[in-house]
């Protein structure tokens, strides 16, 4: 009986480890790393994918032949629109590896939302890639550059977007359910980080643009885009965005500089933010929203081009209360630029949802034009921790020395 109860245990074993029955070859499928929207001539959708050529991104061997492909389709619907790409496409595409998604500005200005029931009810969609806008041109365009120092453009915008976002800080990665949540949330809006072509695009998507250190056309990131509902609106500066980061507490690491003196004195302090916390409360008072951020910076001093001691406490003083009025100003331009486009992509409604949902309820039907009269405080603290391995400014030697070869 322990022989066959044995067996039996074993079969089990055996059945369980029978290998990935739906496993599909690479041979088989089509990976996509890259998806494009735009609107095509018959008000529908155009599609766009990116993908990968397995023979040329795997091994050392280099090859003239480009590491991925684009194909279109259109259709009434964005799931026809996908399926049709089958026509061109020696395989069926598989939309699992998905990196990137960029919307067409034309398109993200007339409204995304059509798109987003099939992004997030599609089983083989993963929602950890990162959305973002082609600025001034269509997403088609945009994905179709080839990058010289990634094989695979995806990899290479993404990458930018998370990069930009962890030690620049004016752009935001932000991925699927995020861009659902910002829309559908009761006093929010939501944003996307812009990119465009700085150059040539067709010349972009030739190998030409792989070959040469100085390539004609290449990728940047510029500015956040502003929406209201499902519609893009218009756009945050480089600035703007700064103080969008800021105020929704998303700043990993940036730079600042401040003037090192008053008046014609054109030298600078750079200090490299190496901390920000920022806490954001809401309230009504006498029926008048008020939002109040606290904001908490701790930053080390990156170069120093004039004669300063920053062991005296008064100096650091003076070079922490400059930049708290300049990080104060970045944050009331952005909530200009916000209020101007009547979005409250900072979610200052849902603070004060959070704070009172009695009162919430009395004023969210209202809420964009009460927007644009909210009373916004930033109350800035920036701290020095470090000056660096050094103490006293290589300036002050230089102009030591030079008063001494007089």
């Amino acid at each position: 009986m322990k022989i066959l109860l044995r067996l039996f245990i074993s079969l089990i074993i055996c059945l369980s480890l029978s290998g990935c029955w739906s496993a599909r070859e690479l041979t088989d499928i089509t990976l996509a790393t890259a998806l494009a929207i735009d609107k095509d001539e018959n008000n529908g959708f155009k599609v766009t994918i990116q993908v990968v050529n397995p023979s040329e991104i795997a091994g050392d061997q280099i090859s003239s032949r480009s590491s991925v492909a684009t194909y279109s389709a259109t259709g009434r619907t964005m799931f026809e629109a996908v399926r049709k790409i089958t026509k061109i496409s020696p395989r069926k595409v598989h939309l699992s590896h998905l990196q990137i998604l960029i919307y067409g500005e034309e398109f993200a200005r007339e409204g995304i939302g059509e798109t987003l029931d099939f992004l997030i009810r599609d089983h083989e969609l993963r929602t950890d890639f990162t959305i973002a806008i082609a600025k001034g041109l269509t997403a088609e365009d945009l994905i179709s550059i080839l990058t010289p120092l990634e094989k695979i453009p995806a990899q290479k915008i993404s990458s930018s977007i998370e990069s930009s976002q962890d030690n620049w800080a004016p752009s935001k990665e932000v991925l699927l359910n995020e861009l659902i949540e910002s829309i559908s949330t009761e006093g929010k809006d939501a944003i996307l980080t812009g990119i465009y072509v700085q150059g040539n695009p067709d010349e972009g998507k030739s190998m030409r643009n792989v070959e040469s250190a100085d390539t004609p056309a290449k990728i940047r990131l510029d500015g956040t885009g502003v929406f209201r509902g499902d519609k893009l609106l218009g756009w945050l500066n480089e600035d703007q965005s700064k103080g969008f980061n800021y105020i929704t507490n998303n700043i990993n690491s940036t730079v600042g500089w401040v003037n090192c003196g008053d008046g014609d004195d054109d030298r600078t302090i750079t200090l490299e933010v190496i901390n920000s916390e920022t806490k954001i409360k809401g309230s009504i008072k006498k029926g008048k929203p008020q939002i109040n951020l606290d904001l908490n910076i701790a930053v080390n001093v990156g170069d120093v081009e004039c004669p300063i001691d920053l062991t005296n406490t008064k100096e650091r003083k003076e070079v922490e209360k400059k930049l708290e009025q300049k990080t104060v100003d970045l944050i009331n331009s952005s909530v200009s630029a916000a209020k101007e486009y009547e979005s409250d992509i900072f979610g200052f409604g849902a603070a004060i949802r959070r704070s009172d949902p009695q009162e919430w309820k009395k004023i969210k039907n209202n809420w964009v034009a009460l927007f644009q009269e909210t009373d916004v405080k930033a109350n800035v603290t920036i701290q020095i921790e470090q000056s660096g391995m050094i103490t006293t400014p290589i300036y002050n030697d230089i102009k030591k020395k030079t008063k001494e070869g007089k």
